[in-house]
């Protein structure tokens, strides 16, 4: 759950965007999790002293619990799912994680960016960048009708990263494919209506659409 913000840090201490797919992809890890911790907003133009001094990067997510000080949104979610492991949130066999490390990295390198450029570039990069994730999305509709998750019958990390990015495509103005668009849908519900994915969402991003029904 969602702790109130606070510059004292207690047991784990998530330093994270308000509206932004990397952040909202550990704080979905950490509500799938159960896990409970302190809640600080960042604004990336203006980083706080606390994480210029804590991460050389001055990047959201940043993780802090005690000593150890963790960033980059897929090494925060990997330790997040060892350090609590229950509910697992990858298979058990090598094969079936491999694969899931691979649509994650394909998430991480292609999808975010193109979110990044459309709430942060200049129009003709949002332009580019929405022909894209759109192309993106049509290409993938095969994986969303093969299992009821990403790639697996079970909610997994590969979830928490591209549920974020599903939720947004409304506000960013990306349609649906004609061919396909259900299953997606119907996917994106499945993810929204989990209370843990409720949990996820700061104030601005629960502005971004209307909660499934």
């Amino acid at each position: 759950m969602m702790a109130t913000t606070s510059r004292v840090r207690n047991n784990l201490t998530l330093f994270s965007g308000v509206d932004d797919v990397l952040s909202h992809r550990v704080r979905l890890v950490l509500a799938a999790k159960g896990v409970t911790y302190d809640f600080i907003p960042v604004d990336p133009t203006r980083p706080p002293e606390d994480l210029i001094d804590l991460n050389p990067y001055h990047s959201v997510p940043t993780l802090v619990e005690r000593d150890l000080v963790l960033y980059a949104a897929s090494v925060v979610s990997e330790y997040i799912d060892e350090r609590y492991p229950h509910p697992p949130l990858m298979p058990i066999d090598p094969l079936s994680r491999a694969r899931l490390r691979l649509a994650m990295l394909r998430i991480e390198h292609d999808w975010v960016p193109q979110v990044q450029a459309m709430q942060l570039g200049g129009k003709s990069q949002a332009d580019a960048a929405k022909k894209r994730l759109t192309e993106l999305l049509v290409q993938s509709v095969p994986l969303f009708k093969a299992s009821k998750f990403f790639l697996n019958t079970e909610m997994s990390l590969a979830d928490c990263a591209i549920a974020p990015i599903i939720w947004r495509l409304e506000s960013l103005g990306i349609p649906l494919p004609k061919d396909g668009g259900k299953a997606i849908e119907d996917y994106g519900n499945r993810i929204f209506r989990n209370p843990g994915f409720v949990r996820s969402l700061t104030e601005e991003e629960k502005k971004l659409r209307d909660m499934p029904e």
